[in-house]
């Protein structure tokens, strides 16, 4: 099919969602890393539209400033009443020309819709530019239709007519083929069909569909483009509805990894955002997450059980049950288990953040060891040093952060204290147990610790008749008796 970019693409996004049971406007509701908005946008913007409409009523203020951040350049319209899909498109036609009818290919599509593809808009608009239409409706074959205006055909395959389930009669029924509530119309008709439409009905509302009837009526043609998979047409109405979207765009998400080269071993257990990325051969264990613009490099091998947003792992790199946000893992790095980086951590290639350290805000170098037990915030490290289990970085005084630099081929001992500001040379070594409050020189040995004093049989004159005053005895005397005996 020959495609012709579409004049403008308006989005519905004003309603008020009430089946959500929620305070936040319904297509603000997030799934895989976007707004329901922001991924129907998304798909829109691959057709290069001249102008993109959002039209937005209920809470208007939180959607318009969401859509000034996830797509700058798009419009929005205010329904101020809502008062049904007809009016809400003449809201769009407004912000767009005064209401006068753009020429060419207008698409109309929902902002609850966060499925739909590019693919599937492209051939809507493709098929309704070949045959001529007035208006082309996306359709959807249903396994249960059931609650779902039918649509009709006549012998050229032209939309007859959508009948609504309830005034539909038995043959009727039977018929799968449903609106999905999207469509693609000639600008200068559209415009002109709904100064027609009317409020003659139930709810007393204007209602889009009427303007097929409109348009059939005089004489114009009604096509239909049928979408190859229903499930990307599902709108969401309700949590239940939101949760099973979250899990087919998942696996959509998890399936075009795959085959694109990465290895996904539990696909059930795996959850990742749009934007994620990877490159061939990336490993993903069990139970990860992997949000936001996370990307994980060639030979890299991330999980079981991590949760890495916004987070660079590095080619090679092994982490496994880690919570990273904001971090860049370097090539060949190994991060856990039970590790946290925060934002501002920089691994270089080859370093080690291992069992239960933190950090934050720091640069760690090239084969650089941060084993266990340690907290660093605001450092500087250099390259291939060793940093003793159980260190604490002490970066706050109470009222303002401060920086640590430690230099390259240092080895720091078991449970410091680096008291920032301070600086420790290349090539230095520090005591376990040291408070470093002042900077050490390169190559010097830093000791920062009280002298051990022993004040014997302090437990006898202090706890007496004790568990450990026993103890204590039955060890001297075992001594007392192995000394007589030599």
């Amino acid at each position: 099919m020959s495609f012709i970019r579409p004049a403008a693409v308006i989005v519905l996004a004003a309603g008020e969602g009430t089946r959500m049971k929620s305070a936040t406007p319904k297509v603000l509701h997030d799934i895989c890393g976007r707004s329901l908005l922001g991924h129907v946008v998304t798909a829109c913007r691959e057709l290069e539209p001249e102008e993109l409409v959002v039209v937005v009523g209920h809470g208007r203020e939180r959607v318009a400033a969401h859509l000034a951040e996830a797509d700058p350049a798009a419009r929005t319209a205010v329904q101020h009443e809502q008062r049904g899909t007809a009016h809400a498109v003449r809201a769009g036609l407004q912000a767009l020309d005064g209401g006068q009818g753009v020429a060419g290919t207008v698409l109309v599509t929902c902002g609850d819709i966060p499925m739909q593809t590019p693919r599937t808009l492209r051939a809507l608009a493709a098929a309704h530019q070949e045959q001529g239409n007035a208006v082309t409706v996306l359709t959807m074959e249903l396994p249960d239709a059931t609650g779902y205006g039918r649509v009709l055909r006549g012998p050229d395959g032209a939309v007859a007519e959508i009948v609504e389930h309830r005034d539909a009669s038995e043959e009727q029924l039977a018929v799968r083929e449903v609106s999905s509530g999207v469509f693609a119309f000639d600008g200068r008709l559209l415009a002109q069909a709904l100064g027609q439409v009317g409020t003659d009905n139930s709810q007393g509302e204007e209602y889009l569909p009427d303007v097929l009837r409109i348009l059939r009526d005089a004489g114009h043609r009604v096509g239909a483009e049928r979408a190859a998979d229903h499930r990307e047409l599902v709108g969401i109405n309700n949590r239940v509805q939101l949760a099973q979207a979250r899990r087919m765009l998942n696996d959509r998400l998890l399936e075009r990894a795959m085959l694109d080269g990465v290895t996904i071993v539990d696909p059930a257990t795996t959850w990742i955002d749009a934007q994620v990325t990877f490159e061939p051969d990336a490993l993903v264990h069990p139970g990860t997450q992997l949000l936001g613009a996370t990307h994980v490099a060639a030979g890299a091998e991330v999980g079981p059980g991590c949760r890495l947003k916004d987070t660079v792992v590095g080619a090679g790199a092994v982490v496994g049950n880690t919570v990273a946000d904001g971090a860049r893992i370097g090539p060949g790095a190994n991060v856990g288990p039970y590790a946290y980086l925060r934002p501002g951590t920089v691994l270089g290639a080859d370093a080690k953040a291992g069992t239960f350290v933190e950090m934050k805000n720091s640069t760690i170098g090239e084969g650089t060891k941060v084993p266990h037990l340690s907290y660093v915030g605001d450092a500087t490290i250099g390259d291939h040093t060793n940093i003793g289990a159980a260190s604490v970085f002490v970066n706050y005084d109470g009222e303002s952060k401060h920086h640590t630099t430690i230099g390259s081929y240092c080895k720091t001992g078991s449970d410091n204290m680096f008291v920032a500001p301070v600086t420790v040379g290349d090539g230095s070594y520090t005591a376990a147990g040291s408070v470093i409050t002042r900077d050490v020189p390169p190559g010097s040995l830093a000791v920062a610790r009280g002298q051990q004093r022993n004040i014997e049989g302090w437990v006898a004159r202090k706890r007496p008749g004790s568990a450990a005053a026993q103890a204590a005895d039955a060890a001297l005397a075992a001594t007392k008796h192995t000394s007589e005996e030599e």
